[in-house]
């Protein structure tokens, strides 16, 4: 038995070091694509800010970290709370927040009622809710600019209608952005609650109702559970995206209202800090590993959950 062991080993060994040969150019390819280019931020934002838009190489610095918490005072030299950089965090975790909970407002209603459907009718609500994914984000994007502008539809109608005398100024404004994103990454919210409910086994709601359970409590105890995991999916694609956004709060926020994305790209272009904008960049990939970690964990428990 003892030699019929060793040569189990021997071959597991070699099988072991195929696999590992089959997938080392992915996994090179992922290192030198993906792991590499965030070390080399990583690295830029240990390093002091150059003199032309760049990094002083090898001379080692936290003043692009530092930068990220306070604000020297050019009189007195002194440092402060950068307050700038809190509110435009603030804004970004907060608008990106209330997209989350706008698209899951909207989107478990609709993903349930397109899970409720015909086979035929859920696929034409299907690809109704998939074309804007046809079409360019910044298209997308001017779209709802030509809605809420100061001669745009919202407005024409409102004074067409005798409501208003003035245009409502709705554009480059935080509510601008917030429908911008909402309208944006709404798909994103729905197609992962629809997979979860198309599984849905409409007998247990039959049980439910036999049980003189009301619609309400059929909802809250059958059918949310179901759909938690679709639900925790949905929040961390519109949530992660949303944080980082660039194009719709340039676009519909303007200068003003901008967001960390708009943040870190004025530091590699016009400020020339590119200290600064790698720690940015750090700082919004941490908030999005740890989103992704509390996904993986919630996930993982709904699964056991639904297994036991």
């Amino acid at each position: 038995m003892a030699p019929d062991l060793s040569v189990a080993r021997l071959r597991q060994k070699r099988e072991l070091r195929v696999r590992w040969l089959l997938t080392a150019p992915a996994l090179a390819t992922i290192i030198i694509a993906s792991v590499g280019p965030l070390l080399i931020v990583l690295l830029f934002s240990f390093m002091m800010k150059g003199e032309f838009g760049d990094v002083k190489y090898w001379q080692f610095s936290f003043d692009g970290w530092i930068s990220l918490f306070f604000e020297r005072d050019p009189i007195d030299d002194r440092f402060g709370f950068a307050a700038a950089n809190f509110q435009i965090i603030w804004r970004s975790v907060k608008l990106s927040m209330l997209t989350t909970v706008i698209t899951l407002s909207l989107g478990f209603p609709t993903a349930y009622v397109i899970a409720t459907r015909t086979e035929k009718s859920r696929e034409l609500w299907l690809l109704l809710i998939t074309i804007p994914f046809w079409t360019n984000l910044l298209i997308r994007t001017f779209a709802v600019q030509e809605v809420i502008r100061n001669e745009g539809l919202i407005n024409r109608t409102l004074r067409s209608l005798g409501v208003i005398d003035q245009p409502l100024q709705m554009l480059f404004t935080d509510g601008a952005v917030l429908a911008g994103l909402a309208y944006v990454y709404f798909p994103l919210m729905v197609l992962p609650i629809y997979a979860s409910l198309e599984r849905l086994d409409r007998r247990l709601l039959e049980a439910g109702y036999d049980l003189y359970a009301k619609r309400v409590q059929v909802l809250w105890y059958i059918v949310l559970p179901l759909a938690k995991p679709g639900i925790i999916a949905g929040s961390i694609l519109v949530f992660i995206p949303s944080i980082g956004a660039y194009v719709t709060p340039r676009v519909l926020g303007g200068g003003k209202n901008m967001m960390l994305g708009n943040l870190i790209e004025q530091q590699f272009g016009q400020a020339r800090d590119w200290p600064f904008g790698s720690a940015l960049s750090i700082a919004l990939l941490i908030v999005v590993t740890f989103s992704m970690l509390v996904y993986v964990r919630y996930a993982s428990q709904s699964s056991r959950g639904s297994n036991g």
